[in-house]
């Protein structure tokens, strides 16, 4: 897969035949919703791992619906540190706040190769002009991806470094399962030790440490880019995170 900033144009996948809106873990659309979606999608791109698919400041982004991949939001500061606001897994939405306001005030980077499904900005409104209940589902979104980051910003305010390494590989499993990407308790773990450092707010030589404290304490274990959740109960003490049910949500 190419690395551009624009992505390589993959064949288009109609929304009536997408696979992963039929997944238990977003709600049904009929029929008439999956034709307006159809006809606001412009293009399914791909993007290898490492490229920007939105840039801190664009004030001309088209809307994404993450297809396939992780990626994640982020802004910078002038001197270039960097903090991850959220990760980003196959459903979430992209783009919104550029697309309705004037410019982005965050990034949006592949982690790992990425395919989306692309919504032209310009059209966004016609969701709520020709469907008010998928407008409000998108409403319902950004306010989800807002929930995200507040979970977040509660592990950097009021969590130990232990319990917040804990309750973000927690949160991360408990969406991957919704999603039907956990395995025997496994799941693909493409998140580096400075990803780490970055979203939670730490030092990377912290980082490193309280990792591998948590992985010799029989939380979980790695292998070549994945994840086991060894003593999902365990880790939920640890990370003084307890997950509320995850209920079926929109998707665009």
């Amino acid at each position: 897969m190419p690395k551009s900033e624009n992505g390589s144009a993959q064949g288009f996948v109609r929304c009536a035949d997408c696979t992963l809106r039929v997944r238990p873990a977003f709600k049904p659309k009929s029929d008439d919703e999956i034709a307006i979606t159809n006809s606001l999608k412009i293009s399914h791109r791909a993007f290898a791992a490492g490229s920007p698919l939105l840039h801190q400041g664009q004030n001309d982004a088209d809307l994404f619906t993450l297809f396939r991949g992780w990626a994640f939001r982020y802004k910078t500061l002038p001197d270039g540190r960097r903090q991850i606001l959220n990760f980003l897994l196959p459903g979430d939405i992209m783009g919104l706040q550029a697309s309705l306001l004037d410019a982005a005030d965050h990034g949006i980077e592949a982690l790992t190769d990425v395919e989306v499904c692309v919504f032209a900005r310009r059209r966004t409104w016609e969701l709520f002009e020709k469907l008010p209940q998928l407008g409000y589902e998108l409403s319902w979104l950004g306010a989800r991806e807002q929930n995200l980051v507040d979970e977040n910003l509660t592990s950097v305010g009021q969590r130990s470094a232990r319990e917040r390494v804990a309750a973000l590989v927690l949160s991360l499993y408990r969406r991957c399962e919704q999603l039907g990407l956990v395995t025997d308790r496994t799941m693909l773990f493409p998140l580096t030790r400075q990803d780490l450092a970055d979203a939670l707010g730490l030092s990377l030589v912290h980082t490193i440490k309280t990792w591998t404290y948590l992985r010799r304490a029989g939380l979980f274990a790695t292998n070549a880019g994945t994840l086991t959740l060894v003593n999902p109960r365990l880790t939920e003490r640890w990370a003084s995170y307890y997950e509320r049910e995850m209920k079926p949500r929109p998707i665009l």
